[in-house]
């Protein structure tokens, strides 16, 4: 996958409809301080399109970009920062269960989990979430430089076990300083735009 124009095409916020897009959309969940923003600036090759919230929790909408007129990448809220109020917990949770059930080009769903730690209860519980949905959620277990390269296998395992993940979930180990996972994923993405091809 070779990236060669990308756009902030849609913005949606808790009151907007969901956009009627014709084109496959790959959806990207993860806590607040999980390294999603650079993830997906890793994916688009560009620096800081996918913004960091300076304060975590505060990112109330799901952003699409529109990566070379083909796909999207669809930014959905970080989730479990303690300092939000339930109310916009409640809502952020609304309009993101709205997505995943009402979206009729949403494809896959990535769920980041930090490496280094067991997965918390809320990722448990998006795990569950993406699940109920219809979605298999291909898990990518960020900040994978911050370990050991012997220790990578066990903090995999964990993660899985932690999630309660199926035996052939895939788990990708990515790091947004080395690149690391960055053409597992690349090779994930064509083969779903593929497969999206061959059905139509």
């Amino acid at each position: 996958m070779i990236i060669k124009n990308v756009n902030l095409e849609t913005v949606m916020g808790i009151t907007s409809q969901i956009p009627q897009n014709s084109m496959i959309e790959i959806a990207f969940a993860g806590k607040s301080n999980v390294g999603k923003s650079s993830l997906i600036n890793a994916l688009m090759n560009r620096k800081s399109l996918a913004r960091t919230s300076a304060q975590p929790g505060k990112t109330q909408t799901i952003n699409f970009y529109n990566i070379n007129d083909a796909l999207y990448f669809v930014d959905l809220p970080g989730y479990g920062y303690a300092k939000v109020g339930q109310k916009e917990k409640e809502n952020w949770g609304k309009m993101v269960e709205r997505y995943l059930r009402q979206s009729k080009m949403l494809k896959a769903v990535f769920l980041l989990v930090d490496i280094r730690h067991d997965p918390s209860a809320n990722d448990r519980q998006m795990y569950e979430w993406i699940l109920a949905n219809g979605f298999q959620p291909i898990i990518i277990a960020t900040k994978a430089d911050k370990i050991n390269r012997s220790q990578l296998q066990k903090q995999i395992k964990a993660v899985k076990q932690g999630l309660e993940a199926k035996k052939d979930t895939i788990v990708i180990p990515f790091s947004a300083q080395s690149k690391q996972g960055r053409e597992e994923i690349y090779e994930l993405i064509d083969s779903m735009i593929e497969q999206m091809e061959g059905d139509q």
